[in-house]
């Protein structure tokens, strides 16, 4: 099966439509979450408590058409709660493979830094090679396999922070803000009447999608090109991340590459063959924010990270 730009343009039109009837508002996260679909990347998202972030990745999942899965981090939570283990069978007198909730195509790590980095860890095969090794024997996961995964920003009590190979294994990371007032009154119009938890398929959800057709839809985004322009561009502004005196921390060149192909796929779902410097400005700040550190000068002073990577975007020379 393959897929024009044109026609992922149209599913990715159809995918917001669906997810647009259970979530109010978010409509730049929605797309965020399907730039890191068809990149193949995964997203990490920060926001209080109530905020519809888990609700979101349910919704968007069920309008992908994708096998869901969900774990609830907890601090006693260990790798084969996630991964599953090797049982041994005294009917047969063998090992048998019980396997986890990993096993699914979009999986939600809810508070994922409410588990030790031990376990967290038991994440970073499966994110960056889509496998799990159990007991010396590798598991293939899905194709389409992708993380979604959750954390407070407002708790420092029973939290473990996550480490920087971790982090680094996110494309975005997205802040979910409260909604403002009119999106709030449309939230409580729409749920404020309804008894229990809302479920995307009770408000109308359905799948406009499948998994052939989001490999399809990866497949698509070969199609858009990006000029060595564009390519110096994104290199200009990563380096410059490395080399400014307020971060001890700068980004990678896995920063630089995830950059650009999010870029791609930006450019991609608003059906253009060819990636402007819009694309990248647009994603810096989602693409870099986990991946810098501040000076501890810069701490004291009060630095907000967010506005100096808008500095750094401002001061790049993009092409014309």
């Amino acid at each position: 099966m393959s897929m024009n730009l044109a026609e992922l343009r149209d599913l990715a039109a159809s995918i917001k439509a669906e997810v647009g009837k259970a979530i109010v508002g978010q409509d730049a996260m929605i797309d965020q979450l399907l730039i890191a679909m068809v990149s193949e990347g995964h997203v990490l998202l920060e926001g209080p408590p109530g905020t519809a972030k888990t609700f979101l990745a349910q919704s968007f999942a069920t309008a992908l058409g994708l096998e869901y899965g969900r774990i609830q981090f907890t601090p006693d939570l260990l790798p084969g709660d996630i991964l599953g283990s090797n049982l041994f069978n005294f009917q047969t007198s063998e090992f048998t493979l019980t396997r986890g909730p990993i096993f699914c195509e979009l999986l939600l790590a809810d508070e994922i830094n409410r588990t030790p980095p031990k376990t967290q860890a038991a994440l970073l095969e499966a994110m960056q090679e889509r496998r799990v090794t159990l007991d010396g024997e590798t598991h293939a996961l899905p194709e389409k396999f992708m993380v979604v995964a959750t954390q407070n920003p407002i708790e420092n009590q029973g939290v473990y922070p996550l480490p920087e190979a971790q982090l680094d294994r996110f494309l975005f990371k997205l802040l979910v803000p409260y909604p403002d007032e009119a999106e709030e009154g449309a939230i409580v119009a729409r749920f404020g009447q309804r008894q229990g938890p809302p479920r995307p398929a009770e408000l109308g959800v359905t799948a406009v999608s499948n998994i052939k057709t989001l490999v399809a839809a990866s497949g698509a985004v070969d199609e858009v090109t990006v000029a060595q322009e564009i390519v110096d561009y994104v290199v200009r502004l990563v380096r410059a991340t490395r080399e400014h005196a307020e971060l001890s921390v700068g980004a990678s060149p896995r920063a630089a590459v995830l950059l650009a192909n999010a870029a791609r796929a930006r450019a991609a779902l608003q059906g253009r063959a060819y990636v402007i410097p819009d694309d990248v400005k647009a994603l810096a700040i989602p693409v870099l924010r986990h991946r810098l550190t501040l000076s501890p000068a810069a701490e004291i002073e009060g630095r907000d990270l967010e506005a100096l990577v808008s500095e750094l975007i401002e001061s790049t020379e993009a092409p014309r």
